[in-house]
């Protein structure tokens, strides 16, 4: 008799915990079309009648519940639109309201409650004991259709770092420290756990590259881990906050603009948003100002691996760190005093 697989086996005890989310949103309701010429052409535009509404599905993702009584991981861009609903689909019959417990501002992660019993649930693993060439599970609901899709793999890389494009904001943002592995990772996957073969949850998966085969990225379930240590400790995710707009320097960036550092973190206002020192904040009271170039932070280096926002992860909240300072063409040291993120 041909022996199982054991990736049968451990797909038995993770699919029951594995949940989708469908994301919803109060939307004008279409009531058909109409044709609108311009420049030689016609254009179909929507009709919308009387400013009404009704709930419409936007996307969708993945999510695994880690405790009986309804505790969910998922990824943080999956849940991200304050102004849209989340219902929690365990199984086609059973639909839950999702409430959002917190959102990560920094690892791509988001802890989700539902009000219910006796639920199966996925143990948790220590991320910082994975090895490369380690065999993993990946699970998810691929592509917002496929419910509990099992892809296999092993463990490729360690310690990545990417810059992901959100599929509906379209906003990007850097995501280090991460698990790369070939286990297939397709849209509507994040969210889901990666598994070692134990069937405990080693990472979220989080991203797939665009136009490249087998290679796929989940952030390290450690990270987490500590999340729902500060959710049960403070009911929320304490941040430490510096209170400034920066953008990352690189050499390209520094070449083109002629400055004279290509690392750092440069202080500089979004086009549209507040000023790049936040009125109030450490940063303020410590004397940065808008253009200075933050070399330094706690005698660490500011580079696109380990940027200001990892740095100021490892502290606390009401530390004084000390910042090393490109201004004028003059390095100079500054004090701060890192506060709550509001």
């Amino acid at each position: 008799m041909r022996k199982k697989s054991p990736f049968v086996e451990i797909s038995k005890r993770v699919c029951p915990a594995v949940i989708t989310i469908v994301i919803s949103k109060d939307l004008p309701k279409i009531e058909g079309f109409y044709m609108m010429p311009f420049g030689g052409g016609d254009f179909m535009l929507p009709k919308i009648k009387d400013g009404r509404t009704e709930s419409t599905k936007i996307g969708g993702g993945s999510g695994f519940i880690i405790s009986p009584d309804g505790m969910i991981l998922t990824s943080r861009h999956v849940v991200e639109d304050l102004e849209a609903d989340y219902t929690i689909l365990l199984e086609p019959t059973k639909k839950y309201p999702a409430k959002i417990l917190a959102r990560d501002p920094i690892n791509d992660i988001a802890i989700i409650k539902i009000e219910e019993k006796n639920l199966p649930y996925l143990e948790l693993g220590d991320s910082n004991k994975i090895e490369l060439g380690q065999e993993v599970i990946a699970v998810g609901n691929a592509l917002g259709e496929f419910h509990d899709t099992v892809s296999a793999g092993i463990i490729s890389g360690l310690s990545r770092y990417i810059q992901a494009t959100n599929e509906l904001t379209r906003q990007a943002e850097r995501l280090r420290g991460l698990i790369q592995t070939d286990a297939a990772i397709n849209p509507g996957n994040s969210g889901g756990p990666l598994v070692d073969m134990e069937g405990k949850v080693i990472g979220v998966n989080t991203a797939m590259v665009m136009g490249a085969q087998n290679i796929g990225f989940a952030i390290p379930i450690n990270y987490a881990k500590k999340d729902l240590e500060e959710i049960k400790k403070y009911g929320k995710i304490k941040v430490p906050f510096l209170g400034v707009k920066y953008i990352i320097l690189s050499k390209e960036i520094a070449e083109k603009n002629k400055l004279p550092f290509d690392y750092g973190a440069l202080v500089v206002r979004e086009v549209l948003g507040e000023g790049a020192v936040i009125k109030g904040s450490g940063a303020e009271k410590s004397g940065l100002k808008e253009f200075d170039i933050i070399l330094e932070a706690k005698n660490e280096k500011i580079t696109i691996e380990n940027s200001l926002s990892e740095i100021l992860q490892k502290c606390e909240i009401g530390q004084e760190i000390e910042l090393k300072v490109s201004r004028d063409g003059k390095e100079i040291l500054l004090k701060a005093l890192l506060e709550e993120k509001k």
